[in-house]
């Protein structure tokens, strides 16, 4: 039997009239000679959509392709089918029990990352932030999720300093840098009427325990208020823990704790042209 049709070109055409247009029949998957009627090709795949979409929908929502968007951002890709609440008798059993549940479980990771994306969506809604910063928020999350850099830490908190980075990134195009003591130092102290003094010391305890790395893992405005308590406790000024917290902004433990970690290293950390009015033997001991 004789072909009905040859390849040109990487191009199939009727064998008898190359030249002729062919006609494609998508519900049977055929391509048809307009001039002879012939089949000159079959099991075409339609790469149409499923079905029909009316141009004057207002409903928002694009039916060309069947199930919801991938994300990228989970590990699954999110491609699941949910099935909805059961209507009527026939949808329960005769103990009152759904016949049709969803059997897919979700990961802690996923449901993790699911509800920090809905956070930041609603924290970006409520001060309407363009998608683009709320994409990059996103993707810091998933970053600093899969580095578990701030293991321990609330999820909520991160979503927030997430979306903040993500409004300095995209609509000031600046970079964000480390917050560190040095930035609370002059506020502080001079809320407290230290002295200059006693405000360069304080700067040099926080800085030489972070350098000896003392004081990891703590925020830099706790280690900020406990370098003031133990300079000022050093120095004839001095100012007790309720004091440096009320304007620090942190509890008295939070001091506390921070201050019980550099005790130990005191000696390290006074710069060494500073005026002892109390020795370092004499300091509070937590």
């Amino acid at each position: 039997m004789a072909s009905t049709s040859r390849i040109e070109a990487n191009k199939v055409v009727c064998y008898a009239h190359p030249d002729a247009p062919l006609i494609e029949d998508y519900r049977a998957g055929d391509m048809i000679c307009s001039e002879c009627g012939l089949v000159v090709g079959d099991r075409v795949i339609d790469v149409g959509s499923e079905w029909r979409t009316f141009s004057n929908e207002k409903s928002g929502v694009d039916p060309s392709r069947v199930g919801g968007p991938e994300n990228p951002l989970l590990s699954g890709g999110d491609l699941s089918t949910i099935i909805g609440p059961g209507r009527g008798d026939a949808s329960f059993d005769s103990f009152g029990v759904s016949k049709y549940q969803n059997r897919r479980n979700i990961s802690s990771t996923d449901r993790a990352l699911i509800n920090a994306f809905r956070e930041i969506n609603t924290m970006a809604d409520r001060i309407n932030l363009p998608k683009t910063i709320v994409d990059r928020a996103n993707n810091l999350f998933k970053q600093v999720h899969d580095g578990k850099n701030l293991k321990g830490r609330a999820n909520d908190a991160i979503a927030s300093a997430c979306l903040y980075i993500a409004c300095r990134q995209e609509a000031l195009e600046t970079s964000v840098d480390l917050i560190t003591t040095a930035d609370f130092m002059s506020r502080f102290c001079s809320n407290l009427g230290l002295p200059n003094s006693v405000q360069r010391a304080a700067t040099h305890i926080a800085r030489k325990a972070g350098e000896l790395d003392i004081v990891s893992g703590r925020s830099p405005i706790s280690v900020a208020a406990a370098a003031i308590y133990m300079a000022s406790q050093a120095s004839e000024d001095k100012r007790s823990q309720k004091e440096i917290g009320d304007i620090a902004g942190v509890a008295d433990v939070t001091i506390r704790q921070s201050y019980k970690l550099m005790y130990p290293f005191a000696a390290k950390l006074f710069p060494e042209d500073f005026k002892f009015a109390t020795p370092i033997e004499f300091l509070p001991q937590m």
